[in-house]
């Protein structure tokens, strides 16, 4: 992919789809590493002289957190170091009329992209009106957004056909950082939480013979059941979850790969009201809520003898304290490890800064959320694969 250190970008107006999605308490954004990751390559740009417009969204239309950008410009601006003129309008004529004003090393915000009724018609992408009005009032577009990037929206893809194309620097690391275990080889995969289907496309595309699962969490469970194991007031979930349909696919890849993946032998599980650890085989009178001692122990000796490791999804429920002592063991096992650790998913990183984890010991933690599995999981993304066509 052509990047934005590949050009001399002095004086041009670039278009940058960053993502700025936040949480949101009480309709207050919460300041968050996403915005701290993307203000570092906004900073990038500014030095470099460049006229920087930028493009995102918060939220999703009926939601709750569907807000203006307006309080996005004000934390941007204090990670960015400078001023980021914040203006209330998409592509009409404020937003052209605040384009052509720029200077080098200046940057706007333009209001949420998701505020245009045809920012998310898959279909008319190259014709929506995003497109048709900015584009010929800049030079370059920068994709700089891997959590979008498996969206075929107009802000992500739309340009690709009106401008020169280039890869931020944040899209850039997030993709080398996993490449660099997804084709590496050697991977100790640790996957937990509730994505299930998600995880089964991870495990499908990256059992080779090479790698190793250390399940955790619901998915856990449901590879538990399929071998016949008791799993307690748990299985009500992967009920009403409509999650036993993977039964038969999960079973088939017990037959073709149990080496690789390593289910817990021991689990905490709440009963009579407090956390008690039991063998997996026992009859369990309760719901399964993380990995036993015996596990974690043993997915920690396994983390420090890799070459590689992925984490996506807690242990279990790390928010209740008496339920947190596998995710957080498996977390120190990652951050005293010598492997590249690559570490995805809003659960995953918010334990991190929940139990008390050094994320500096972290190789990468990925911003992508949805996109990160999918890419995990070998699917092309269209962002993704815009920036590789358009640069050949």
């Amino acid at each position: 992919m052509k990047t934005v250190y590949d050009v001399n970008l002095r004086g041009k107006v670039v278009l940058k789809r960053i993502d700025l999605n936040s949480p949101v308490s009480n309709g207050k954004v919460i300041p968050n590493p996403r915005i701290r990751e993307h203000a570092k390559s906004v900073r990038d740009l500014s030095e470099m002289g460049a006229k920087v417009v930028l493009l995102s969204h918060q939220g999703s239309p009926g939601d709750e957190d569907f807000l203006s950008l307006e309080q996005h410009a004000l934390l941007l601006a204090e990670e960015v170091g400078k001023p980021i003129r914040f203006v209330p309008d998409v592509c009409g004529e404020e937003a052209k009329s605040a384009i052509k004003q720029l200077k080098d090393g200046e940057v706007v915000l333009l209001e949420n992209v998701r505020f245009m009724e045809d920012e998310t018609k898959e279909e008319t992408v190259d014709e929506a009106k995003i497109v048709k009005e900015l584009s010929p009032l800049a030079d370059y577009f920068i994709l700089d957004a891997l959590s979008v990037s498996h969206r075929k929206h107009a802000s992500v893809v739309g340009f690709g056909g009106k401008l020169p194309v280039l890869a931020g620097r944040t899209l850039v690391k997030e993709v080398e950082a996993l490449d660099k275990v997804s084709k590496g080889g050697n991977v100790v995969f640790v996957m937990g939480g509730s994505k299930v289907k998600d995880s089964l496309k991870i495990m499908k595309n990256q059992l080779n013979g090479k790698n190793k699962f250390l399940l955790g969490g619901v998915i856990a469970n449901l590879f538990l059941h399929a071998e016949g194991k008791d799993i307690g007031a748990s299985m009500s979930y992967l009920i009403t979850n409509d999650m036993l349909k993977h039964t038969d696919e999960v079973k088939e890849m017990l037959a073709k790969h149990r080496k690789e993946i390593v289910l817990p032998v021991d689990l905490g599980a709440k009963m009579d009201g407090k956390r008690k650890n039991v063998r997996v085989g026992e009859k369990i009178k309760g719901e399964i809520l993380d990995i036993g001692p015996e596990t974690a122990k043993e997915y920690a000796e396994a983390i420090k003898k890799a070459k590689n490791v992925v984490m996506n999804g807690p242990m279990g429920m790390y928010e209740i304290p008496e339920f947190s002592y596998g995710t957080k063991e498996v977390l120190k096992a990652i951050t005293e490890s010598k492997a590249f650790s690559l570490i995805g998913g809003g659960h995953t990183t918010n334990a991190l800064e929940e139990l008390g984890i050094d994320d500096k010991k972290i190789g990468y933690i990925s911003l992508s959320g949805k996109a990160f599995l999918r890419y995990l999981g070998g699917e092309e993304l269209v962002g993704v694969e815009m920036l590789r066509k358009k640069t050949k």
